[in-house]
Order: structure tokens, then sequence, then C-alpha cells
């Protein structure tokens, strides 16, 4: 896929389960900005960078991947938080790897630093990036990334 009018890129950002209850769920842990929030900070940086987003939210496996599949021919990549998915999904990693699109893996908390069944992803090895730790700021780093990866930076 090639850029799109301007050259922009579209990207599609993926928020798994729970995430819904940014801003009230364990703030200690992941701070208190709610997910409308957040997709508005990255709405606003994307524009910034020039391009657009679309956003997505689920606790349903099968609906993140089927999002993912119907997004994969209007997006140049994906920017996704797949929280407890990243530790157990084999379906979520093929569902990225067979659209062949490229994806950075971001987390609000810092991954490695909680428990132990925490620090293993079945998605980091076959990202363009993975940026976890920084609250917000860790999707907001990873949208950067991305879109330097995608205008060949």
């Amino acid at each position: 896929m090639s850029t799109n009018e301007g050259g922009r890129f579209q990207i599609g950002v993926i928020h798994g389960p729970n995430l819904r209850l940014l801003g009230t769920r364990e703030p200690e842990i992941y701070g208190h900005t709610t997910l409308a929030m957040l997709n508005d900070q990255l709405e606003a940086e994307a524009a910034r960078m020039g391009s657009t987003l679309l956003s997505f939210q689920s606790n349903h496996e099968g609906e993140i991947m089927d999002w993912i599949e119907a997004q994969a021919g209007h997006v140049h990549g994906f920017l996704i938080n797949p929280a407890a998915l990243t530790h157990t999904s084999v379906g979520l990693r093929d569902a990225l790897l067979g659209v062949d699109r490229p994806f950075v893996e971001v987390h609000l908390s810092n991954v490695q630093a909680r428990e132990p069944f925490r620090h293993r992803s079945l998605l980091s090895d076959v990202a363009v990036g993975v940026v976890y730790g920084f609250g917000p700021d860790s999707y907001l780093f990873g949208l950067r990334g991305l879109l330097n990866h995608l205008a060949g930076s």
C-alpha cells in the first residue's frame, strides 16, 4: 500500500481487553488518562505528523482479529496494545503476520517490572518495535516510531 493523498499514512490503533476502563482501572498502574483522552492525544499527534488513525477497542480476541483483517487493506500499519492477549494469543500473532502490515506493540506499564507471566510477549519478536512503561506516552512514542518506519527514516 502506498501513502494516501498528500503523503499521509493511515494507522490502525488497537486497544485490547479492559482498556475501555482506562482512567478508573488500577490508576496506580495505568494512570488517570481515559481511553477517549488517549485517542484524542493520538489523533492530535497523527495529524501533526500528517497522518490519520482508525481506532478500535475490544475485549474479544476474535473481534480484534476480524478488525485487523478488515482494516488491513485500508491502513499502512498498526499500533497495538494487546493487553492480556500479549501473553496468550497465538491467533493475534498469526493475524498480524497474515495481513503483512508493520506494527508496533505498546503497553502503558513497565511489563518487565510486573508479574513474571507478563514478561513474555508472543508479538514482540515480529513487531517493528515495542514501547512500554511510559503511560500514555508509550502510545505516542510508538506512533512516532511507526510513522518514521513507514516513511523510511
